[in-house]
């Protein structure tokens, strides 16, 4: 059996269990630049506002009805993320996780344990532990176990936020009533094609011959074919390195100056070099684009792109940074007011398997230098830069309605007074479940006078 737990409205809830006042009110939370809406609160959904809408069209409707909006705190997000993964690991040893929010758990030999009662305590200990709702559905696979999950979070009064999907009634009273659109792993792509044969439901998707399913939605399809039909065949995603690493950024502010943008490129090919390097790995191409303000009309277009190829694999920042500045030197223009730009490495391989050049290869110190570097920043904060890199500029993001980050610095906890003047004068000890009282025996370096 599996169980997939989801955090309701997880950046909202997030948010909430540190900013009480929130409950039971609309709440978005925006992407970062404080772009577009990622996280909504049930209230929020009522009001109809959409996920993924631009945060300048909605303002009639947060002024109208009084919404609170925040900017996005991933750093906040991540811990609190952490402490729910950490505490689902006491309920089965094989959790995995699968985004911020969501994680599968996998029960082997509970055949005989009693899921209504574990159901209710994963929710009770969530809920206390962290202070977040949360969803679970159970299911014999694992986009079964998302389809319960759905219902578990459509209906929350009927199903106690859990649901139980154990026989062969309830997975075909599910299937129907799931729409194609709603089904784990169906892409819009496979949505047109599906709902333009008639495929309406997830029923329908699972009387599809097995041959069709293949030949349009590949092997991937097929095996998602046979999850629904509750034979476990989806795999757990390996942590694979990546093939692309990739950083961009949005400007806090529209940027018109080349030397400017040089800086910027510089910045983001460092910070893709170090994740590089972290999988011990090095690329032999760089992708780098610049966009103009799409949304200001009123001003030049304009979309550059190039990569460029390397003559030799390399993880150097100092390296990938010369070609990037090459290809940036292509296809910048002046003139432009430039809101958005990136760079992505890409031909990665993994250091044994480094293809070495005969005439050419990089200068051997870089990679004793890069490792210091790493160390010493990962130790102490991003202390040592580079020389094109702004020494005094930090990637800044427009967070204007940026919460506190609570969990992760200490000047920016929450701060409980006490009253100097309260004492301890004793505590309960339970021996045997008889209770006991005692007096509480503190060490004499803590004694009051």
């Amino acid at each position: 059996m599996y169980a997939l737990i989801d955090c309701n409205n997880s950046f909202v809830s997030f948010e909430r269990v540190f900013q009480p006042e929130l409950k039971g009110k609309p709440v978005i939370v925006l992407s970062n630049n404080d772009g577009c809406i990622i996280s909504r609160s049930d209230e929020a959904k009522a009001l109809g506002i959409k996920m993924g809408a631009p945060y300048y069209q909605v303002q009639d409707i947060i002024r109208q009805h009084n919404v609170f909006v925040r900017s996005s705190n991933y750093t906040l997000y991540g811990d609190m993320s952490n402490r729910v993964m950490n505490l689902l690991r006491e309920f089965s040893p094989e959790v995995e996780i699968y985004s911020i929010d969501e994680a599968f758990l996998k029960f082997e030999g509970f055949e005989n344990f009693d899921f209504d009662q574990i159901g209710t305590a994963i929710h009770k200990r969530i809920l206390k532990g962290v202070g977040v709702p949360v969803s679970i559905g159970f299911a014999p696979t694992r986009a079964l176990s998302k389809l319960a999950n759905k219902i578990a979070r459509k209906f929350p009064d009927r199903t106690g936020n859990y649901y139980i999907m154990d026989s062969e009634e309830k997975r075909i009273k599910a299937l129907k009533w799931a729409g194609i659109g709603d089904i784990w792993g169906i892409g819009r792509k496979n949505y047109k094609r599906l709902t333009s044969i008639g495929i309406r439901t997830a029923y329908d998707f699972t009387q599809l011959s097995d041959d069709y399913v293949r030949r349009h939605l590949s092997v991937i399809g097929l095996r998602l074919k046979y999850d629904l039909e509750g034979k476990p065949a989806t795999q757990s995603d390996e942590i694979k390195d990546k093939k692309h690493i990739a950083c961009t950024r949005s400007f806090d502010k529209m940027i018109c100056d080349e030397e400017e943008m040089q800086e910027r490129i510089s910045t983001y090919v460092a910070s893709a070099a170090v994740k590089l390097r972290k999988q011990k790995s090095n690329c032999q191409a760089v992708h780098v684009f610049i966009l103009s303000n799409r949304h200001r009309k009123d001003l030049s277009q304009y979309n550059g792109a190039f990569s460029i190829r390397f003559p030799y694999p390399t993880s150097s920042t100092l390296e990938i940074s010369k070609w990037a500045q090459r290809a940036l030197k292509v296809i910048y223009k002046q003139g432009h007011h430039y809101k958005k730009a990136g760079v992505v490495l890409m031909e990665i391989s993994k250091d044994e398997s480094q293809q070495l050049h005969m005439f050419e290869y990089e200068n051997p110190n870089h990679k004793v230098l890069m490792e210091v570097i790493d160390r010493v920043n990962h130790k102490i904060g991003e202390k040592i830069k580079y020389g094109r890199n702004d020494l005094k500029r930090k990637w800044k993001m427009n967070r204007n309605m940026l919460s506190a980050l609570y969990t992760t610095q200490l000047a920016q906890a929450i701060q409980v007074k006490a009253d100097d003047s309260v004492t301890i004068h004793s505590t309960t000890l339970h021996i045997d479940s008889e209770p006991v009282n005692q007096p509480l025996q503190m060490p004499a370096a803590y004694d009051r006078p």
